[in-house]
């Protein structure tokens, strides 16, 4: 078997292109990813599995929101959790790559793994906000309702959009221009691992409320940017 100094080399060629990636997933979370493809690679593990343990770790965090009342140790917990179950999910990917063991039922197994935490972690913060109080009136429950709309349509459309384009025989979304560390740091407040950040806040309501809210309004702003760039690109595809 390969040391690891060797699978890391090797893991280093089998990345995805960085266009339209943030310098957070770009310089943290695919970096930590490829530590942990690495290890898992030793330990003989397959991307499926991979997958599933991202899955605990982030579904473990997850579920501290809804249930635990909220505290500084908790929000420490929850975002070690969410950011541990994000970098096993950028794991499984290289390790595929590497392995040469990607399927289609791999790729359903993550598309599926990151839609039900788009839905739960939304879903876990109306809980605590209505278990635990900590928000001025009723209308901030419809908050946490708000950021899911946008969370999971803008997964559901650029997903449509990658397929699609596809389908068409065009250039997948990250095709075309070598990537822009400017527009690495512009896609910075759209990242799930920027977004994870917010939980630290836990202990106080307040803060993480607004810090919330600010993330949502920021998420709407690129669902709109994000929908009309998609639709013009399949348009685009139409007309060719």
């Amino acid at each position: 078997m390969s040391d690891t100094g060797t699978v890391l080399r090797e893991l280093r060629g089998a990345q995805k292109p960085s266009k339209g990636v943030s310098i957070y997933s770009r310089y943290i979370n695919r970096p930590a990813g490829r530590l942990l493809a690495a290890g898992a690679f030793r330990a003989g593990l397959t991307p499926n599995q991979v997958t599933m343990i991202s899955a605990a770790f982030t579904f473990a965090a997850i579920s501290a929101v809804a249930l635990g009342e909220p505290t500084w140790k908790l929000g420490v917990l929850v975002y070690a959790g969410l950011a541990i179950g994000f970098a096993f999910d950028s794991a499984d990917g290289q390790l595929a790559r590497l392995t040469g063991r990607g399927g289609p039922d791999g790729e359903w197994l993550d598309h599926v793994v990151d839609c039900a935490k788009m839905i739960l972690v939304h879903s876990a913060v109306l809980i605590s906000f209505h278990r635990f109080g900590g928000v001025p009136g009723e209308g901030w429950l419809l908050l946490p309702l708000g950021f899911l709309f946008v969370a999971v349509l803008t997964f559901c459309a650029g997903l449509l959009r990658e397929q699609l384009g596809r389908a068409a025989g065009g250039p997948a979304p990250a095709g075309g221009a070598p990537a822009s560390r400017a527009r690495a740091v512009a896609l910075l407040p759209a990242d799930y691992g920027v977004f994870c950040l917010v939980f630290l806040l836990l202990g106080a309501p307040g803060a993480f409320r607004a810090g919330y809210a600010v993330l949502a309004a920021v998420h709407a702003v690129f669902l709109v940017a994000f929908l009309a760039k998609w639709f013009r690109e399949l348009r685009a595809l139409r007309a060719g």
